[in-house]
């Protein structure tokens, strides 16, 4: 897979970026949580869930579907 990944999600929890990742993951849609977090400090900073551009409305409407 190429390295042109596109947020479709951003959130400042890192157990929802997790949830909602691993939910993308088990309807075969490959994504990755970007940690823009300070290392220090948890509580600074967002995390994006990110998916390949062919994958991007499948994304998008299993957010939708999902209420996240």
């Amino acid at each position: 897979m190429s390295s042109n990944w596109i947020k479709v999600y951003e959130t400042e929890d890192q157990f929802q970026a997790e949830i909602l990742k691993q939910g993308l993951m088990a309807i075969d849609i490959d994504a990755v949580v970007l940690n823009k977090q300070d290392s220090s400090y948890k509580t600074f900073g967002i995390l994006s869930v990110l998916v390949h551009p062919d994958n991007l409305e499948k994304a998008k409407e299993y957010i939708l579907e999902n209420n996240i």
